[in-house]
């Protein structure tokens, strides 16, 4: 079993059609077929959506992925209109709403590597590759690539496990055409997107990047480089050999397989509210991921 532990249930906005509730976004249309993408602070972790939300992270996710698509702006055209409230919205939208272009979405997320981690370290262990790729021997939890790989996965359902998929795969899915330009697409922002993280002394390990066609135009959608689709390592304490320290939602991850939680990942039952002092933690991790990257503070 796996989804939500608790459905919410969507909020009614005049003048607004409910489209979808995802793990962590909601997303809405416009009389002018816009779409209104809402960030809760919604937390998924091991393919469940808690009973407990993170204060803040909604907001930091959006205007982290405001501060990455002005970044990134020369390289990739974005899906953002606007960051104006619709009318009629709850006052608590403020900061994580955007107000998007309507594309059509390739059906495929785009992650890039640059570091061994997750589930490329397993395939890894393995087969000594990568969604298809040969990597070299003497690879180890966190090692540096030789050079960054384009590793893409199919879009999962909510409760359901995204897959790696080879870029053959996606090439016969969506086209050679579209294949190359999304590989190309995908790792040239994140070379940017390493170098800039680098500066501010972290390690951009991977990162996932979906988009959409706004016409004939590749557009980069969703949110981007937040510590929801990406994993950034503290580059002073990097230590292949070990997992590394990082920004996300691994302090979530391993509570709920330590012995405190009580909980069977592998059971039938859906996982425990997360502790206080958890929930004040990874607060704490995604504003320290914002201020350092942005070089803004958090307020």
């Amino acid at each position: 079993m796996s989804g939500f532990v608790e459905k919410p249930e969507p909020v009614e906005v005049p003048g607004l059609t409910h489209l979808h509730t995802g793990k962590v976004r909601d997303l809405y249309q416009n009389a002018a077929g816009e779409l209104i993408m809402v960030a809760s602070d919604r937390m998924s972790a091991y393919d469940w959506v808690l009973p407990s939300e993170i204060p803040d992270k909604g907001r930091v996710l959006t205007q982290l992925s405001l501060w990455w698509f002005d970044q990134l702006s020369d390289l990739a055209a974005d899906h953002v209109l606007s960051t104006e409230l619709p009318p009629g919205a709850p006052a608590d939208w403020a900061g994580r709403t955007l107000v998007c272009k309507s594309l059509r979405m390739v059906p495929v997320e785009c992650v890039a590597r640059g570091y061994l981690a997750g589930s490329g370290l397993v395939e890894y262990r393995r087969t000594r590759t990568v969604c298809g790729l040969g990597l070299p021997e003497g690879l180890d939890d966190g090692s540096e690539l030789p050079a960054p790989i384009f590793t893409p996965a199919t879009k999962a359902a909510v409760g359901d496990h995204d897959e790696n998929v080879s870029y053959e795969e996606v090439a016969r899915q969506v086209g050679a055409e579209t294949a190359a330009h999304l590989r190309q697409l995908t790792l040239g922002l994140y070379a940017r997107a390493r170098d800039i993280a680098r500066e501010r002394g972290l390690i951009l390990a991977d990162t996932k990047f979906e988009f959409g066609f706004d016409g004939d135009t590749l557009t980069l959608a969703d949110e981007v480089l937040t510590p929801d689709s990406s994993r950034y390592w503290p580059a002073d304490q990097w230590q292949p050999g070990r997992p590394q320290p990082s920004f996300d939602k691994q302090y979530v991850r391993d509570w709920l397989t330590s012995p405190a939680s009580g909980w069977d990942r592998t059971g039938e039952q859906p996982p425990p509210a997360l502790p206080q002092e958890v929930i004040e933690r990874t607060r704490a991790k995604y504003i320290e991921a914002y201020e350092r990257l942005t070089g803004l503070s958090w307020s």
